[in-house]
C-alpha cells in the first residue's frame, strides 16, 4: 500500500465504502462520537498501516475521501468518545470496528475478551481487537444484469433450504461446490429443484453471521446463521474462492432454470448480543440508534428478540440501513424477495404493533423493494407479539395455525374438522379483510425449526441432546407421531404407514388454496434423530443424505405428481376467497354418504373424515378431495356430478390404489384421496 496520499473531506453520502476514478470514499453514522478514525491494513490483514481523522458533517455522518485507494482495501473504524454504559455510549477506540455498510469481509472472526468494552472488574479494556475480527474490505458489484422469473404468487411454490445442508453430501456435485452457492446452482441440484415442481428458492440466513461464544465453547457452531454480523456481506463460508460475485452467478443461473431466490432474513437482532456483549460494529458507533433501551434506562436493552438485542428500527438511521441493505440485495445480488424473522419486531412501535409503521409505509411506497416477495413472520416474543394475520397487503405470513391444525388432524385428534376447513380453503378467517386473499398465506407442515417430515411420524418426544442442553431447547408441542415405534425402525409395517402419512402431509399442503411451502429434505425422507432444533447442528444430522435415502424416489414423484395436479387447477391460483357470490369457482363439503355438511357434522368431535370439491364452472373442472385420519377405514359414496362426467381417481398416499366402484368404496385408514372430473386443459393462470 502506497503511503504517499491526498486526503479530502469527502462526501456524506452514500454511507460505507464507495469506489470512486480517483479514490475511495467512506463516510459512517457515529452522531455521538467525539472523533472516528478510518483505520487502514495491509493485504494480510494483520498489520494497521495508517490511522486516519475523519471529518464530521452535519447530521453526525463523518467523512474522508482518501487518493490513491483501490478495491480490495481492507480497512475498519475506530471511534473516539465516552465509555459510559448507564447513558447507553459504549465508545471505546482501541476496538476495530466493522463498517455497517461494508460489502466484503476479510479474515475470520475469532471470539475472545479482546472484543469487549471493558474489564471483569468494570474498567475500561485498552486491549487491541483488531487480529480477532474481520477487516471489511473495499468491493464495489455491479448491478445485477439478469432476466427474473417474476412467478406471480398464484404459481409460487417454496422450497426452503440450507446453503451448505442442501449439497454437502450431494454425490452428483464436484466435492469442491458441495454446501456453496454455487453447488446450489448446479446443474444437479436445479434438475432436482425442477423435477420437484418448485419456483422458488427460500435460502436460510446468507448474511454474514458468526457462532455464539456459548455454542463455540461447547464445540458447537450455529448452522442456521440467525447471528448477524453484516448485513450487505454474503457469508463467506458458502464460497468456493473468496469472491462474494459467486453469489450473483448462483441468483443468473438459478434464474436462467425459471427459479427465483428468496433471503431469510435477520433485521431484528444482530451478533453483538447483550449490553454487556462485545463490540463489533454498530454498539461502537451508535448505540443509542441502533439498539432498543428500556426508557430512562439507556444500560438495559429491550430483548423482544431472545438474543439479547434488538435492532431500533424506529430510529431513521436504523431504519435507513434496513432498507439500503434490502435494496443491496435486490438491485446488485438479484434476489427476488425476502422471508423476514420475527417480523413482528419490524412493525412495533412503542405502543405495540401497527401497520402503519414507518418501516412497513416505506417498503410499500419504495419503488424496488414494493415489487419483490415480502413475507412475514409474523411473531416474536415481545409483547402482542403474535401477529399472524395482521401485516398490510402486499405481505404474506407464514401461517403455523396451518401448521398445527393439519398436524393434530392427522395425528388423530378430534373436534378438528371445522378448523381444518378453514385452513384448507385458505385461513380466510385470518386473511379475509383489507384486500387480503388466500394467497396471503404461506402454507407449510414443516420447516428448518422443528421435526422433518420424516421425524414428525416417527417421535413423539423431541431428542435433542446432541444441542448440549439437557434436551431442554427446542419445541415440546410438536403434534407429531411415531406410527408405534420411537424412532428408526426396520419394521415394514410401521415404515409404510410413515411413508403414507408423510404423503398424507404432502397432498394437504400441496392441494390447499395458500402458497405451499417445502422444508428441504421433505421429499427424501430426512431425518434428523428426533432433533427438533437442529440451528446447531452442523454436520450430517442436518445435511440432506443424497445417497442414504431409500424413499426419495416414491415422495419426489409424488410430490411431481400433486404438483402437476396443483398447476392445473385454477382454483389454487384464484386471490380471493370464495363466497356465495362467486360464480365460477364453488367449494362443497360432504359427510361420507355424500350429503351436505350440517352444522351437526362441523362440530361433531368423532369425526376424522372430511370430503370435498372444488369446482371450476368455466373451465366445467372439479377435484374431489378425501382425507380420512381415522384408525379405521371408512365406507365413503363419491358425490354425484351432475354437469361432469364420472369422478376418477388421480392421486392417492396409498400405494398402489385402486377404484373399481366410484359411487361406493373403502377409504383406508389414515389416507387420502384425489379423484378429478373433467380434467380437460392446465390453468394458465388469473
Amino acid at each position: 500500500m502506497s503511503l504517499s496520499i491526498e486526503l479530502n473531506k469527502g462526501q456524506t453520502f452514500p454511507l460505507g465504502a464507495s469506489v470512486l476514478t480517483n479514490g475511495v470514499n467512506f463516510a459512517v453514522y457515529a452522531p455521538l462520537a467525539k472523533q472516528l478514525f478510518v483505520c487502514l491494513f495491509d493485504a494480510s490483514g494483520h498489520t494497521e498501516v495508517l490511522k486516519l481523522a475523519m471529518n464530521n458533517n452535519e447530521g453526525g455522518i463523518w467523512s474522508l475521501h482518501i487518493t490513491p485507494l483501490a478495491m480490495g482495501t481492507l480497512y475498519g473504524y475506530r471511534a473516539e468518545g465516552e465509555y459510559q454504559p448507564k447513558k447507553g455510549l459504549f465508545f471505546n477506540s482501541q476496538k476495530l470496528l466493522i463498517d455497517p455498510y461494508a460489502k466484503d469481509l476479510f479474515g475470520e472472526f475469532t471470539w475472545s475478551e479482546r472484543h469487549y468494552g471493558q474489564m471483569p472488574k468494570g474498567t475500561l479494556s485498552t486491549v487491541n481487537n483488531a487480529i480477532d475480527i474481520p477487516k471489511s474490505k473495499v468491493t464495489q458489484l455491479q448491478p445485477y444484469q439478469g432476466k427474473k422469473p417474476g412467478h406471480s404468487w398464484g404459481e409460487t411454490v417454496i422450497y426452503e433450504c440450507h446453503v451448505k445442508g442442501a449439497t454437502a453430501r450431494h454425490p452428483s456435485i464436484p466435492s469442491q461446490l458441495q454446501g456453496t452457492y454455487l453447488g446450489l446452482s448446479h446443474p444437479s441440484f436445479i434438475e432436482h429443484l425442477r423435477t420437484l415442481g418448485v419456483t422458488t428458492l427460500e435460502l436460510l440466513p446468507v448474511h454474514s453471521f458468526i457462532s455464539e461464544q456459548f455454542l463455540t465453547a461447547k464445540g458447537l457452531q450455529n448452522y442456521w446463521g440467525y447471528n448477524t454480523l453484516n448485513f450487505f456481506t454474503p457469508n463467506k463460508d458458502y464460497l468456493v474462492t473468496d469472491e462474494i460475485g459467486e453469489f450473483q452467478q448462483m441468483v443468473t443461473k438459478l434464474h436462467q432454470a425459471g427459479i427465483e431466490v428468496i433471503l431469510d432474513v435477520v433485521y431484528n437482532h444482530t451478533a453483538e448480543a447483550g449490553s454487556d456483549g462485545p463490540l463489533l460494529s454498530w454498539r461502537g458507533l451508535n448505540n443509542p440508534g441502533y439498539y432498543r433501551s428500556v426508557n430512562d434506562n439507556p444500560e438495559v436493552y429491550i430483548n423482544d428478540t431472545g438474543c439479547g438485542n434488538t435492532l431500533n428500527i424506529d430510529d431513521p438511521f436504523s431504519l435507513k440501513m434496513v432498507l439500503d441493505s434490502l435494496r443491496y440485495w435486490v438491485e446488485i445480488m438479484g434476489v427476488d424477495g425476502f422471508r423476514f424473522d420475527l417480523a413482528t419486531i419490524l412493525g412495533r412501535t412503542p405502543h405495540g404493533f401497527s401497520q402503519t409503521h414507518s418501516f412497513l409505509q416505506a417498503i410499500n411506497q419504495d419503488p424496488v423493494l414494493s415489487q419483490v416477495k415480502l413475507i412475514a413472520e409474523p411473531w416474536d416474543i415481545g409483547p402482542g407479539g403474535y401477529q399472524l394475520g395482521a401485516f398490510p397487503a402486499p405481505w404474506r405470513e407464514w401461517n403455523d395455525k396451518y401448521r398445527d391444525v393439519v398436524r393434530r388432524f392427522w395425528q388423530g385428534q378430534h373436534n378438528m374438522l371445522a378448523d381444518l376447513a378453514k385452513r384448507l380453503h385458505g385461513s380466510f378467517d385470518l386473511f379475509d379483510h383489507n384486500h387480503r386473499g388466500p394467497l396471503n398465506s404461506i402454507n407449510f407442515i414443516t420447516s428448518h425449526d422443528g421435526f422433518t417430515l420424516t421425524d414428525l411420524v416417527s417421535y413423539e418426544q423431541k431428542h435433542n441432546e446432541a444441542n448440549g442442553e439437557q434436551n431442554r431447547d427446542g419445541h415440546s408441542a410438536n403434534y407429531s407421531f411415531n406410527c408405534g415405534v420411537e424412532g428408526f425402525t426396520d419394521d415394514l409395517k410401521v415404515t409404510s404407514m410413515r411413508l403414507q402419512q408423510q404423503k398424507n402431509f404432502l397432498l394437504t399442503l400441496l392441494l390447499s388454496k395458500g402458497v405451499p411451502m417445502l422444508s428441504s429434505g421433505s421429499e427424501m425422507g430426512h431425518s434428523q434423530g428426533g432433533n427438533n432444533n437442529a440451528y446447531c447442528q452442523n454436520n450430517r444430522t442436518s445435511w440432506l443424505a443424497w445417497k442414504d435415502s431409500q424413499r426419495s424416489h416414491s415422495l419426489i414423484r409424488f410430490i411431481d405428481d400433486v404438483l402437476t395436479l396443483r398447476k392445473q387447477h385454477c382454483v389454487f391460483k384464484h386471490s380471493v376467497f370464495l363466497h356465495d357470490s362467486d360464480k365460477r369457482f364453488s367449494v362443497d363439503w360432504y359427510t361420507e354418504q355424500s350429503q351436505a355438511m350440517q352444522e351437526s357434522d362441523w362440530h361433531d368431535g368423532s369425526k376424522q373424515f372430511l370430503m370435498y370439491s372444488l369446482k371450476d364452472t368455466q373451465l366445467n373442472t372439479a377435484l374431489l378431495i378425501i382425507l380420512n385420519a381415522s384408525n379405521v377405514a371408512v365406507k365413503c359414496q363419491l358425490p354425484a356430478n351432475h354437469d361432469l362426467s364420472v369422478w376418477r381417481l388421480a392421486l392417492s398416499s396409498v400405494d398402489q390404489a385402486m377404484v373399481k366402484n366410484t359411487e361406493q368404496f373403502e377409504v383406508a385408514a389414515q389416507s387420502s384421496w384425489v379423484f378429478t372430473a373433467n380434467l380437460e386443459d392446465e390453468c394458465n393462470g388469473e
